[in-house]
Parts: structure tokens; sequence; C-alpha cells
């Protein structure tokens, strides 16, 4: 690695964090504005909201912001960098603007290997701090009002619940099925079913089991009956940011669960496992993106070149919030809709390459 490299690597890299810590901290304040008044309904002590809360989400806003931050902190750098003459005369020196564009890529790559690992493994588990707190002190008292639940346990069994009361952990007119193929083998019935903290099992009571041989049919009448079953009452529970307090292989396992039982609202978790992997290549799109529009020196100065960074910043944001929305309703696969906005911008960075006179 040359001077010139490490002299825009370096300021590259300490604009990224400098830019990072200002956006977090005014987005911080902005939190602790809307939520002062829970703060003190709840009267939640200062140490708890700084570190149960606050330490635990700055991650969090530091990872959300970054294709911001990037872009803003690669226009701001290339454009001063520009003002001063200095990429005249480093092209003019014999420098060609692919190689020029090295030091970046090496930063971009940096920073988009350090966003997945945190956004992989560190991140979920700070979230999981903060989320619980919100739920705690900010968010209404959760209640699970979803009707006529069906349920895949294994790879023969069904469970159907009329309601479930999440908060005594007990399901209504509940009914648990055996298929065989296409024969229905077994069904149990009974008029409730409750978690058993202590013996972690489910309480059938009043229950009726049929069993199916053939046209044979036999009934069996029982009062109560204490059974394991593939389902625990924290599938029950909220689901609020469940998707960000996972970790890559929890995701993996959970939405691989989800699928197994048959379910049909994976789609939340399926664009959160494919963003974490689109993001490092967003950034380094991004990056490329940033260098290309300002590395021009303007008359004007930077003002434009930096207002054009935020310009291009925010609809990438735009066209990431759109895309995610459209797989969240079924109009796009979740993996199309975590890389789609990459590629739209992949796509305007090779035509700005192109068009673009530097």
């Amino acid at each position: 690695m040359k001077l010139i490299d490490k002299y825009i690597l370096k300021k590259f890299l300490t604009t990224y964090v400098f830019t990072v810590l200002i956006m977090v901290a005014v987005i911080l304040v902005i939190d602790f504005t809307e939520k002062n008044d829970d703060f003190i309904k709840h009267n939640v002590p200062i140490s708890e909201i700084i570190f149960d809360y606050y330490i635990h989400l700055i991650p969090f806003y530091a990872n959300m912001l970054s294709p911001i931050t990037v872009f803003i902190a690669t226009v701001f750098v290339t454009s001063k960098m520009a003002s001063h003459t200095e990429i005249v005369a480093i092209l003019s020196g014999g420098v060609s603007f692919k190689r020029f564009l090295v030091p970046y890529l090496i930063g971009a790559t940096i920073i988009g290997a350090l966003i997945f690992g945190l956004i992989g493994w560190v991140i979920p588990n700070s979230n999981k701090e903060s989320v619980a707190f919100q739920v705690k002190y900010v968010k209404s008292p959760f209640t699970y009002d979803s009707r006529n639940i069906h349920l895949k346990i294994a790879p023969d069994t069904y469970v159907y619940m009329e309601s479930y009361n999440n908060t005594a952990h007990v399901g209504y007119n509940f009914a648990i099925e055996e298929i065989k193929g296409t024969n229905l083998s077994k069904k149990l019935t009974a008029s409730s079913v409750q978690w058993n903290p202590e013996i972690q099992k489910w309480r059938v009571d009043r229950y009726t089991l049929r069993t199916f041989d053939g046209e044979n049919e036999s009934i069996y009448h029982g009062g109560a009956l204490d059974t394991t079953l593939n389902m625990l009452p924290k599938d029950f529970e909220s689901t609020y940011k469940l998707e960000q307090t996972m970790t890559l292989p929890e995701l993996n396992r959970f939405i691989d669960e989800k699928i197994s039982r048959g379910a049909d609202d994976i789609e939340t978790y399926l664009i959160e496992k494919y963003e974490r992997y689109s993001y490092p290549f967003a950034i380094i799109i991004l990056t490329v993106i940033g260098v290309i529009v300002s590395a021009r020196k303007a008359r004007g100065g930077v003002g434009m070149q930096i207002a054009l960074g935020f310009f291009l910043a925010f609809v990438f944001i735009i066209f990431v919030i759109t895309s995610r929305s459209l797989a969240q309703v079924g109009d796009l696969e979740p993996m199309y809709a975590a890389w789609v906005p990459s590629i739209i911008f992949t796509g305007i960075g090779f035509l700005l390459y192109r068009y673009i006179p530097r």
C-alpha cells in the first residue's frame, strides 16, 4: 500500500467514524425526547436508561445508518480532496481513476466486514436488551389476539386452538391430530390446554381421544393428561422486533422451524436474513458511487456535492423501505427485496462511472 493509499484510507475511515458518532448522537437525543414521558411515568432509574437501553441502542443505530454514513463520509472526503486540487494532482501523476478507487474499496471492505460481523452476532445480543427494555417500559402490554390457531408441530401432527391467553398460558377448544398420508389416525380434543411451568409440560382437561383404524373408530374419555408438545408459551409471546434480536445462526434455525410448521408469517425474518448479507455489498457500491459523484472539482465548492450525496443516500433508503414493504405483503420475494436496492444502485454506479466526467 502506497503512501497516498494510506492517506486516503485514514481520512475515509476517520471521517466515517466521526459521521457515525454525530448522527447516532442526534438520533439518541431525539429518541430520548420522544420516550422521556414513558421514563418519567414508570420512574425508570437513569442508570437503567443508560446501561440497559441506550448503551445497547448505539450499535443498532450505527448499523442502521451505515449506508448513509459511509456515503456521506465518502462524498465529504473526496469533494474536499477535489476542492484542494489533490485529485487532479493524483490523476496527473499517472494514477488511473480505477487505481484511485483502491483505498476507498479497502476501507469499504473493512467497514462491510465489520458490519457483517456486528449484525450477524453482536448487535442482535444488544438488541435483546434494548427490546426487552422497550417492552417493559415503553410498549403497551402484549395480548395474543389471533383466532383459530393452526400449528404443525411434527411431520404428521397438527395442533388447533380456537384462542390463546398468553397471560395465563391457556389455549381453548384444543385439538391435536395425527394424519398418516391422507388418513386421520388419531384425534385428541379438549376444552383447554394449559402450560405447567413446574414440569415443563402441557396439561389437557376433559379430553376425548379418537383412534381410527380403517372404518373402525375407538373413543376414550379422560379427565386430565400431561403431555409434551413441540410448542412453548414463547411461541405466543410478543414478536416485537423479534427478528432483530436473533443472531444469524438463531435466525436460520427460527426460519427452518417456522417452515417446518407451515407458518405463513416468515417474510419479515427472511428479509432480515437476506438484508444482513446484502448490507456489506451495498456499502461497497455506495462508496464507489460517492467517489464518482464527488471526484470532480466544483466551482461552487463542496456544498452541492455533499447535498447530492445526502440525496442519493436517502433515495437508497427509500428503495430499501419500499422493497421491504412489498416483500412483507407478498408482492416481492424476500431475497429479491433485500438485493434489489443494491442491484439498482450498481446499475446507477455503472452509468455514473461511464458518463460523469472526471
